[in-house]
This record gives structure tokens, C-alpha cells and sequence, in this order.
């Protein structure tokens, strides 16, 4: 029986984008036991994957979150999750951290194959690996399976997956009845942030509040659809503005769940509008319906996979973009152009099409 520990510290994307390793392992190795290493926050969008086995909630940007508060509770939360994860004894590493410092844990752990990326010569601690400029001309899904090949095994699906249990569900469907909303109804989510991953930079990633209030009216006002506004804390003042400029009545949950119950409320939506990030991912792996903004990501990387009929991509083709590349944002001299171009129209186009059902 094989034990494997994935490695992957990012985000809510990159931590969907592994789901199809994770079955191509558990689909060739009958038996097998996955763990899974990676930040506190996204842990909540694991916890109820019946394929993962372990999880290890703790990544070197939690711990300097913690350092701040305590470095010795740093100290003691890095030593206890060491311990647990070489009380497993694990055989083999799939690390997607493009950092060394992840690897060289696994090599002292005792986990003696090691397969990773080597990206600016980061993969020196890993036994097997594949050199990596950036992402680029695929999907990020592409290259994390591309680390299979170490194992000779093909996947037999690309497609990912968002696990909910029913009693989340039921919680939040009881919230929209609190906010008058009925199962009949037409619902729209709208996150008007995301991309959290950017840090400072995320609001370049981030159509204007302005037009997603517009777009919210057109919505209501066209099929009657109920507007719900999600989000972290950090958006809160951006949904402020939302609420304000609407004719209609929007439902403003915007820092008022968490990420397992964001998720068990996209659950019940007929349809998602996002821009570039998470939230976008997590309503694929849902299997709903979705429009997303993109402006300098290259969608062909980090969009929509598998792509579908059912996902919508509003983009301006510019000479410019993409103009974050291999890791990088290169710096905008034309006034952000690929979002702030984008109109409302476009937008509702793209919904009026998955709404109505036209493809």
C-alpha cells in the first residue's frame, strides 16, 4: 500500500486544480493513503473529500502570520505538524510549492521520493523533477499532472470536485429563506472580489463595483433573478458600494460565511459571476454555471477547466495581455484597460446566455 503527501501551499484555485492527481493516485494504487499539505484557510474546502485521507493545515505563510502574535507558538504548531506528518511515514511527495524549503521538510521526514517542479532551481531537494520557466500555453491542471508521468499513470479524468455535506447545505438554504429568498427563484451570486492570492494587487484583477451594480439591476430586472453578493471581510467597503448603487434589492452576504459555507451556498445557485480567482473555481468543481472577468490573467492558464459550454469568459484581446506572466505582473502602462474595457453589456450578454440556457 502506497502513502502519498501532496504538497501544495496556495490558494483555493491550486488546491482545486490537484483533485484530478489525487483520483489518478487513488484510481492506480487501490488502497492507497493521500495526505495533504497546505494552508489553514483552504483546508475548510478539504475537510470532506472522501479521497483525502489527512490533512495538514499549517504553510509557511501561516506560520508568519503566527510568528507576529508568538514565535513560540510558531515553534510549537511547526514541530507538532512535523511530528504528525513523520508519524505517517509517507513513501512519496508530490510538491507543488515551486519551493525548496517544502521539499527539503519531505526529504528530512524521510519521504524518500520526492517529485516536484524545479522552478529557478527550487526543485534541488527533489528526487525526480520537471524544470519549469512558469505556466504558460496550458492549464495549470495540465502541469500538475504532468508529475504523474513519474508514476506511469494516465488520469482518467480532468474534472474537478467540491464536496459539500448536506447539513452545510441545509444551513444556508435556511439563510436564504430568512432573507425571503424560495427555492423556485433564479439565483445569481456575485463576487465582485476574489484573488486574495495577489494580495495589494488583487483589486487589478477586479471589475468595478459600479458595473456589477449595474449589472445586479439588469439581472433583477430582466429575470427576475435574485442578486447575492458574496465575499471575504476584506470586501466588505467594494459590497457597500454595490448595495448603495442598485435600483434593486440585493442580498448582501459579503464577509457573512465562511469558506465551507460559501461553498455550500454556491451549491444552491443557478449561476456564478466572478472575476479572476477562487470563487470562480469552487463553482466549477460545483458544476454550476459561470461568467468570469478576466484582465491580466491568461485565462488559457487560470481559467475554467475543463472548458465547458457552461463557463463563460469575458476578456478584452489586447496586445497587452497577459501581462502577468511566469509568476509575474509585468506593470500596466495603459490604464488597466483589459478590465476597466470590459462593459456591462458583455457581462449580462454572457449570463442572458447560461440563464436562458443558449450556450
Amino acid at each position: 500500500m502506497k502513502k502519498f503527501l501532496i504538497i501544495n501551499p496556495f490558494g483555493i484555485g491550486d488546491v482545486l486544480f490537484t483533485k484530478p492527481v489525487i483520483m489518478a493516485l487513488k484510481d492506480s494504487f487501490p488502497g492507497c493513503k493521500v495526505g495533504y499539505w497546505c494552508n489553514e484557510r483552504v483546508s475548510l474546502i478539504l475537510k470532506n473529500n472522501p479521497y483525502i485521507d489527512k490533512i495538514f493545515a499549517l504553510s509557511r505563510g501561516d506560520l508568519k502570520k503566527i510568528s507576529k502574535e508568538s514565535k513560540i507558538d510558531a515553534i510549537k504548531k511547526s514541530w507538532k505538524l512535523l511530528r504528525e506528518m513523520r508519524r505517517e511515514r509517507y513513501d512519496i511527495a508530490l510538491d507543488f510549492s515551486l519551493d525548496h524549503r517544502y521539499s527539503l521538510l519531505a526529504k528530512l521526514l524521510g519521504i524518500k521520493e520526492r517529485f516536484g517542479f524545479d522552478y529557478k532551481g527550487r526543485g534541488i531537494f527533489s528526487t525526480r523533477k520537471i524544470y519549469l520557466e512558469g505556466y504558460s500555453s496550458k492549464h495549470i491542471v495540465e502541469y500538475y499532472l504532468d508529475l504523474l508521468k513519474f508514476l506511469h499513470i494516465e488520469p482518467k479524468t480532468r474534472e474537478m470536485d467540491l464536496f459539500v455535506p448536506e447539513s452545510n447545505r441545509a444551513k444556508m438554504r435556511h439563510m436564504l429563506t430568512r432573507y425571503g429568498l424560495k427555492e423556485e427563484d433564479c439565483c445569481v451570486g456575485i463576487f465582485p472580489g476574489a484573488g486574495e492570492s495577489w494580495g495589494k494587487n488583487a483589486s487589478l484583477k477586479h471589475w468595478s463595483a459600479l458595473k456589477f451594480a449595474q449589472l445586479a439591476d439588469r439581472l433583477t430586472e430582466s429575470f427576475s433573478a435574485k442578486v447575492i453578493l458574496m465575499g471575504t471581510d476584506s470586501e466588505i467597503p467594494m459590497a457597500d458600494i454595490i448595495v448603495a448603487a442598485a435600483k434593486n434589492k440585493i442580498v448582501n452576504l459579503v464577509g457573512k460565511t465562511s469558506i465551507d459555507e460559501t461553498a455550500a451556498l454556491m451549491s444552491l445557485l443557478d449561476l456564478v459571476i466572478t472575476n479572476d480567482g477562487g470563487p470562480l473555481h469552487m463553482a466549477v468543481a460545483l458544476k454550476l454555471k459561470t461568467v468570469s472577468i478576466f484582465g491580466p490573467v491568461d485565462d488559457l492558464v487560470y481559467g475554467p477547466y475543463p472548458p465547458s459550454g457552461d463557463h463563460i469568459v469575458i476578456k478584452r484581446q489586447l496586445d497587452c495581455r497577459p501581462c502577468y506572466m511566469n509568476f509575474r505582473f509585468k506593470g500596466c502602462a495603459f490604464n488597466h484597460a483589459c478590465i476597466d474595457g470590459i462593459t456591462v453589456e458583455e457581462v449580462f450578454q454572457g449570463a442572458r446566455r447560461l440563464i436562458k440556457n443558449e450556450g
